[in-house]
């Protein structure tokens, strides 16, 4: 009798994977600390002390704020365009290692500025961490999808977002903690900076131990290798049936992609701009971000001080207060985003309904907003339309977060994944760059925009994108191929898969016979 197969599922066969996919998404943490920590920052009244933002026209404010945060997104964009080469040459883990150590060399820079350097360092560093957090948000997501089961591969790049939003978390609440604590001067201010440190070092730390990717070592010609990281990563023996049917499967997919296209470095970008199918795809992935920052997510989460000025709350306490509830919201958000929903209800349903829900509660914001008018009215405590405001602000935080907060980051691929990586930063980009101008023209009117946007994107959802749930990675093209409706493409390509496991498990019962 041959050794007994564990079976499917079972916690042996899960644990390896979910080790080295937690590892890596210490990657998403740093983005989701960065993200959230520099908006409280910039609204410390010691950061403008220290730089001679007080003397500042609101003008010159603007542009200053709007130039730290966007260099980070500028950089985050080079660096997702970079992670392409990077991860193709030297391999999902040491693109991750170098991407953390550039990181925290950016961080490294940032905690060195000073009123007599002025923000020369802080602009620097922001660049330069921008640049380490892009390659890994190319990478992070793209090795986690690689090494994870069909099964459970939407739960595995969920925790990608998952440690995006505790990242999150400790950045929107970090400078509320200091601030309550009555640090005064400069450290008031560097504190938050400096903690950018601890997430990039467990990233550099934790690459160090993690498996490199078997689809990658298949795709440079290292099978061996490739079998032996697979087994790893399953918790199987080599031999077992179950690894060598995936193990085929992968090898299957890799030699046909090469035969089509080749393995040099700019054959993948060859092979997508030669196909009209490919290139819809690529455009139906990067659009999903640009309809993500259409929410008017990042500018709340660079912006949020701001965000909360115009709806009548005064006072560093209260803002930092309330940013660091939506921080906690948006966390719970993802765990049931990562627990239940995602491989339940799949992506097309929960984005449809994460608009409807988000729209309703940005047009009531920005309703309040054009009635009361409660920055012509400043009072020290929220009035009942404030605090509705508030509330509604929080509803639409409940709708954000376990839908459009990640879940454009299943849909995942090598290069094409560099390019959504990239435009995701790109459009990101945009909003940080002129949110604060937004605000000062158009008042009212931004949530009025962004709530127009995420009805729009329901249509857009439901004409343009197919479902993806529980379909293993060598069958996603089948999902895009003529004739096949975004609304159905899901159950035809679920079938055919199904049928092929009957099909070989047929085979494999004759052969035994």
């Amino acid at each position: 009798m041959g050794n007994p197969t564990p079976v499917e599922g079972t916690r042996q066969r899960d644990f390896r994977v979910y080790f080295d996919a937690i590892l890596a998404t210490f990657a998403a943490v740093m983005i989701g600390y960065d993200s959230a920590f520099i908006g409280t920052s910039l609204a410390l009244p010691t950061f403008s002390e220290e730089f001679q933002l007080v003397s500042k026209t609101v003008s010159e404010r603007n542009d200053i704020s709007s130039n730290i945060v966007s260099l980070f997104q500028a950089g985050c964009f080079f660096g997702a365009i970079f992670g392409f080469p990077l991860g193709l040459l030297a391999g999902r883990k040491w693109g991750l290692m170098i991407s953390s150590g550039v990181f925290c060399i950016g961080a490294a820079l940032q905690t060195s500025a000073s009123s007599s350097t002025g923000l020369r360092l802080i602009y620097a560093g922001r660049v330069m961490s921008g640049l380490g957090i892009g390659v890994a948000s190319n990478l992070a997501p793209i090795y986690v999808a690689e090494i994870a089961p069909a099964r459970i591969r939407g739960r595995l790049v969920g925790l990608y977002e998952l440690g995006w939003q505790i990242g999150g978390v400790i950045g929107f609440w970090i400078n509320y903690g200091v601030v309550k604590n009555g640090i005064q001067g400069r450290s008031q201010w560097l504190i938050a900076f400096a903690v950018q440190l601890i997430p990039g070092g467990l990233l550099f730390i934790g690459t160090m131990f993690i498996t490199e990717s078997p689809r990658w070592l298949l795709s440079r010609g290292r099978e061996r290798e490739a079998l032996r990281n697979l087994a790893v990563l399953r918790g199987v023996p080599e031999h077992a049936p179950v690894l060598l049917e995936e193990y085929v499967s992968i090898k299957h997919a890799i030699d046909q992609m090469q035969s089509v296209g080749g393995d040099r470095i700019w054959d993948p970008i060859r092979i997508v701009f030669r196909s009209s199918q490919l290139r819809i795809r690529l455009l139906i992935g990067m659009s999903l971000f640009a309809w993500q920052n259409a929410t008017g997510i990042n500018a709340i989460n660079y912006y949020s001080p701001t965000i909360f000025k115009s709806i009548g709350l005064t006072g560093t306490n209260s803002s930092l207060l309330t940013t660091g509830v939506y921080g906690i919201i948006k966390l719970i958000g993802a765990f049931v985003w990562l627990l239940y929903l995602v491989d339940t209800f799949g992506r097309r349903q929960i984005l449809m309904i994460g608009s409807i829900g988000g729209a309703l509660s940005m047009y009531y914001i920005g309703a309040y907003i054009k009635i009361a008018k409660p920055a012509d009215h400043p009072t020290t405590s929220l009035t009942s339309g404030g605090i509705s405001a508030v509330a509604f602000f929080y509803i639409w935080t409940v709708f954000y977060s376990p839908s459009w907060n990640g879940t454009p980051w299943v849909h995942v691929r090598t290069f094409t994944q560099a390019c959504m990586a990239a435009s995701n930063w790109l459009f990101g980009f945009l909003i940080a760059r002129f949110t604060p101008q937004m605000f000062t023209a158009m008042g009212y009117g931004v949530y009025m925009l962004f709530a127009s946007l995420m009805v729009i994107s329901i249509f857009y959802i439901y004409l343009v994108l197919p479902e993806t749930k529980q379909i293993p990675l060598e069958y996603i093209d089948d999902l895009f191929a003529p004739g096949l409706r975004p609304w159905n493409a899901h159950d035809v390509v679920a079938r055919r898969v199904e049928d092929s496991k009957m099909l070989d498990l047929s085979q494999t019962c004759k052969t035994s016979n």
